[in-house]
């Protein structure tokens, strides 16, 4: 009712100056043609300008189904100025305005001042619409994850997130900034014919005034709508509010007795992008009608897995985890990944969390051969840095065209797909069971990265292009893990198998029950026997997060830690309560876990973030029969 009642009112409003204020209306059926052709040239318009907009925040208006209340507001503005435009346009062909030459004297401090309105207003709109962008298509994106994109690498982005920023806010903002330049910048006066007379309505001066208030305007709804919708405001508490939380639960795994299995066991992590539990159907735990991923949900029937509840489920999203970067640094070391405090902390590789501790400095001290099979450049986010901690051989997208695997030129997605990312990993793997050395690979997905990848190769039963490609992504796992599974070496490898974080697609989940809780999928095929045999209680309504998979994982190859924890993080199988279990029944711990992480951590800064990278010492490593 609110949209009907404000959708007529300033159609009408601009109808009636249109008709009487610019004096276009001969006679009264002229009034009344021109305010009924008003209310309904305007809203028309106005309606699908609107759609545009409120289909990031609920359903669109066009549905009727709209969830946003500012959805009225915004139709009766563009309402309001899509009328005074037409009313100013009609006025020109009609002869009630006429624009004046005005010769001034060029001044510097002028001159001056016209630039900077012009850089502050394009700065303004930058924000504006990248924030629009942003928003639209990373869903929920972190101020942390942000910020720390901002400070890493960013080659190799896919190419729909290139061509989405080039597209969208770029040619947007300087579509905009022009014609804000040429109104700036213009020495036309403005004058109004009424009756014998001619009014001054837009001087230079006044024109001048105007430019200044739409640029100061611009920037501060900016950085406004930037701040609220990045939810920037918390990185005030990830800087200024300090927490021991870290330091009081942090075991520093240099310090730790490690007891490996006298034989080793090889160790394949796979990092499925995106990969999350609510793909399953309603009767497994998620939240779909059809099991989008049945091959994973079958395959599990042969595994361990870790829920939060009595059927499927998975790791809490933490602060700090939610992007792929971040993921995977959780899992290498036990611990959140938090904002940087030096502008290098993740972009070099003596720099990138030097005082941690991660799965791959551990095993390249046992011996391990280790390998990163990664479809985009591993350089994108730091990775290449974090994974050189243990001197991993890179078959990332830079990696393969460096060997000659690739042609230089090839590049679809974010840089070679999922088939492809396979059949590298089949040779590496046989090559490296042929060196008598047990290995660690570790492979990512990409396919399954918003908007979703559909090749050649990918079946398309689905009317959704994302469905697709997740459907594909679970068949295509599930058949390279046969392939491992008949393999000489499978005998003695464990498979790791976890989605890295959940997606960040804004349409997919747009009508999920927001009481849902997304979890990733977990799986681990082929654990060593002494924990191999772990119970449901163990498995099953546990609440964990990304920095429990990494003493986890190593517990899964055999490896015995005394404690079973390292980092922050715990070992699953051990059944020992987790951070979040001790810290609070249920979502009441997870909740508290979060706001601690969220929070400054000195102990952090100063020992993983600013420490000096020391190469890992095995002097606690032992191994047992």
């Amino acid at each position: 009712m609110l949209f009907i009642i404000l959708a007529v009112v300033f159609g009408v409003a601009v109808g009636l100056i249109d008709a009487f204020g610019i004096k276009r209306a001969k006679n009264t059926f002229s009034a009344v043609m021109i305010i009924i052709s008003d209310l309904l040239g305007t809203n028309i318009i106005a309606i699908y300008m609107t759609e545009l907009v409120t289909s990031y925040y609920g359903r669109g208006i066009l549905s009727f189904e709209n969830e946003w209340p500012m959805a009225p507001f915004v139709h009766a503005g563009f309402v309001l100025a899509l009328g005074l435009i037409w009313t100013f346009v009609m006025g020109l062909v009609d002869g009630k305005f006429r624009f004046a030459r005005t010769e001034i004297k060029p001044q510097r401090k002028q001159t001056i001042m016209k630039i900077v309105y012009i850089a502050v207003f394009t700065l303004g709109m930058a924000l504006i619409f990248g924030t629009f962008w942003g928003t639209g298509t990373f869903s929920a994106i972190a101020p942390d994850q942000l910020l720390i994109n901002m400070v890493s690498p960013k080659d190799s982005a896919g190419d729909d997130i290139i061509n989405g920023i080039l597209t969208i806010p770029v040619l947007r903002t300087v579509a905009v900034s022009v014609f804000f330049a040429a109104f700036a910048l213009s020495n036309r006066e403005l004058y109004f014919k009424r009756k014998d007379k001619e009014i001054c309505v837009l001087s230079v001066k006044i024109r001048r005034i105007i430019s200044m208030v739409l640029a100061i305007a611009s920037l501060l709804s900016g950085l406004t709508y930037g701040i609220i919708a990045f939810r920037l405001g918390e990185l005030v508490k990830m800087y200024m509010i300090e927490s021991p939380f870290i330091e009081e639960n942090y075991v520093d795994p240099a310090t730790v007795k490690l007891q490996f299995p006298e034989q080793k066991r090889n160790l394949i992590h796979i990092y499925l992008e995106s990969m999350e539990n609510s793909y399953l159907s309603k009767d497994l735990g998620g939240h779909m009608d059809t099991n989008l991923i049945k091959p994973l949900s079958d395959l599990a029937k042969e595994g361990v897995s870790f829920s939060h509840t009595d059927s499927f489920g998975g790791p809490m999203t933490t602060t700090g985890c939610v992007w792929s970067a971040a993921a995977k640094t959780n899992m290498s070391t036990g611990l959140t990944m938090k904002p940087p405090v030096a502008a290098d902390n993740y972009n070099k590789a003596d720099t990138f969390m030097p005082g941690a501790v991660t799965t791959g400095d551990i095993l390249a001290s046992q011996g391990y051969e280790q390998t990163l099979i990664m479809g985009t450049a591993a350089k994108f986010g730091g990775m290449d840095f974090l994974y050189g901690h243990g001197n991993f051989n890179y078959l990332d997208y830079d990696g393969v065209r460096e060997k000659g695997l690739l042609a230089d030129n090839y590049r679809v997605f974010w840089g070679y797909e999922d088939d492809k990312l396979y059949g590298f990993a089949k040779n590496e793997l046989t090559r490296l069971s042929k060196t008598g050395k047990p290995f660690h690979v570790v492979m990512e997905t990409v396919d399954t990265h918003f908007p979703g990848y559909i090749g050649k190769n990918t079946p398309t039963p689905y009317g959704n292009k994302y469905a697709n490609a997740i459907s594909y992504s679970a068949s295509s796992v599930t058949e390279f893990i046969r392939w491992v599974q008949k393999q000489p070496f499978y005998e003695n490898t464990t498979i790791v198998l976890i989605g890295d974080h959940v997606s960040m697609d804004p349409d997919f989940f747009k009508d999920f029950d927001e009481n849902y809780v997304r979890t990733t999928f977990n799986l681990i095929l082929n654990p060593a026997p002494n924990v191999a045999d772990v119970s449901s209680e163990v498995t099953h309504n546990r609440y964990y997060a990304n920095f429990d998979m990494f003493p986890t994982i190593l517990a899964s190859i055999g490896v015995k830690i005394e404690g079973n924890r390292l980092g922050i993080g715990t070992n699953l199988f051990s059944g020992e309560k987790t951070v979040m279990e001790r810290s609070g029944a249920g979502m009441e711990g997870v909740q508290y876990v979060n706001d601690q992480l969220m929070y400054k951590s000195k102990f952090y800064n100063e020992k993983i973030l600013e420490g000096t990278y020391k190469p890992y010492d095995p002097k606690y490593v032992t191994t047992y029969k």
